[in-house]
């Protein structure tokens, strides 16, 4: 096999759930079949590894400074939801009809991987609740432990700025049976149930 060819198989093995056998799969197919193809996707990710950056506001991928939800005047600026990746962002504009803010962390706080409030922009957060200007801040890091660690200090955070933080429930997915739901899940929900009006 040429250098240049396991060059582009061992670059392929950087994506998520791509090892050895399917990044060879890939290098073969655009080169058996997609040329052409495959010179569009190289062009396209080298303008995007190089132009796209962070939003200045809220984190998020953006090619401007301010990306279009913070410079949307449609946006309710009262509400900031603080999610821990561009992918939780993107899940719940296409899954709600959330209309506030957003600020990405681009992690949860894990000090075994060196993720700590510095790297997340968490004295960035801070001085936006600072402003007076947010009032809830709606706390939606995913439910592990470094998640529910986040949650507690954003919350902590939030409270010290004057902002009321709200977090996501978690429990039963809607239209799930009792009896196929995990443990943790079902003590959590058992845990954290409302009172019906």
């Amino acid at each position: 096999m040429s250098k240049l060819l396991s060059d582009l198989i061992e670059a392929l093995r950087c994506l998520p759930g791509v090892g050895g056998k399917s990044a060879q799969r890939m290098a073969f197919h655009l080169l058996e079949r997609e040329r052409e193809r495959g010179l569009k996707l190289a062009a396209v990710l080298e303008q995007a590894m190089t132009r796209i950056g962070h939003c200045s506001q809220c984190r998020n991928f953006s090619e401007q400074p301010l990306c279009a939800l913070c410079s949307s005047d449609t946006r309710d600026r009262q509400v900031l939801c603080v999610v821990e990746s561009p992918t939780d962002l993107a899940a719940i504009e296409q899954a709600t009809g959330f209309r506030g803010q957003y600020f990405v962390l681009m992690g949860r706080l894990s000090p075994l991987d060196g993720l700590g409030p510095e790297e997340l922009g968490l004295a960035q957060l801070t001085q936006r609740l600072g402003e007076g200007e947010v009032e809830e801040l709606i706390i939606a890091t995913n439910p592990t432990v470094e998640g529910e660690a986040t949650a507690h200090y954003l919350a902590q955070l939030a409270r010290a700025g004057g902002v009321r933080p709200t977090r996501l429930a978690h429990g039963v997915p809607l239209g799930g049976e009792l009896e196929y739901v995990d443990r943790s899940t079902l003590a959590h929900a058992f845990g954290s149930r409302q009172l019906l009006d």
